[in-house]
């Protein structure tokens, strides 16, 4: 005779449910990650305002995030709620699931493509999960800035060589932004002036370009993981640029354009 331990969330958990039954008192739901076990969705829970009818907030089959309000583990009673979940919580529980998804393909590949046994398979994940944090996060870090991420982890060549190959797959998300730089310079040598000013603002910056469009603008393109970590990039470049053209008596103007944000893929 087997026992089978049933896993709970715990209170204030995020979590993604079915719904498996509509009732007047409100819905029963099967918890996604903790083996299909039913929780209740409460009339109450599900949003603001007086409900007359359940079913035209909620579908059979329909899968949502919720926030776990009560657990009650000898009862096998889970209460939980909708309308108390943010947008941002629902956002990044979904981010969440995209990711572990993800990942199981990426492990799945793996071991089929270089017969890695379970064990073997085990052992790589460790390596992994220890420098990285996840599976996913290293496959994340192998897209963005090459496979010498993973020197000195004592993996096979031909496992590196698949694992490159499966991280190139992986869109992570990035931002640009971009912006006008208006350069003059009127002496002999002003084309050199700030021709150097834009390479010596931007050296040994991978992720930054500058094109020229046509006297006196160029356009500089600037990637980067979020938002933050672009404007605290491109703020001194700006500044380098325009301390080394107006100590030489040249003009400086830059304008903003349109940023753009690239989702994860």
């Amino acid at each position: 005779m087997t026992t089978t331990i049933q896993n709970f969330p715990e209170v204030g958990e995020i979590v993604v449910a079915t719904v498996t039954r509509i009732v007047d008192q409100g819905a029963y739901v099967a918890l996604d990650e903790y083996n299909n076990v039913q929780g209740f969705l409460h009339v109450s829970e599900i949003a603001t305002g007086w409900i007359r009818n359940v079913a035209k907030f909620l579908k059979v089959g329909e899968k949502k995030v919720l926030l776990v309000k009560r657990v009650d583990p000898r009862r096998s009673e889970i209460d939980l709620s909708l309308k108390q979940v943010s947008s941002d919580q629902k956002k990044k529980k979904l981010l969440e699931i995209k990711r572990g998804e993800k990942e199981e393909a990426l492990i799945e590949n793996l071991k089929s493509r270089i017969s890695l046994s379970e064990s073997e398979m085990g052992k790589l994940e460790n390596v992994l999960v220890e420098k990285f944090g996840s599976v996913y996060d290293a496959f994340s870090e192998v897209s963005t800035k090459g496979i010498s991420v993973l020197d000195n982890l004592n993996i096979s060549p031909k496992a590196l060589t698949i694992i490159a190959e499966l991280g190139s797959k992986i869109q992570v998300p990035h931002v640009e932004i971009r912006g006008i730089f208006e350069l003059t310079c009127n002496k002999s040598n002003g084309i050199e002036i700030i021709k150097h000013a834009l390479i010596d603002s931007t050296a040994n910056k991978k992720e930054i370009s500058i094109t020229y469009i046509g006297a006196p603008k160029y356009r500089i393109t600037l990637t980067a993981p979020n938002f933050k970590e672009a404007e605290k990039e491109l703020k001194p470049i700006i500044s380098s640029v325009q301390d080394a053209i107006e100590k030489k008596g040249g003009t400086f103007k830059f304008t903003r354009e349109e940023s753009k944000k690239t989702r994860e893929g």
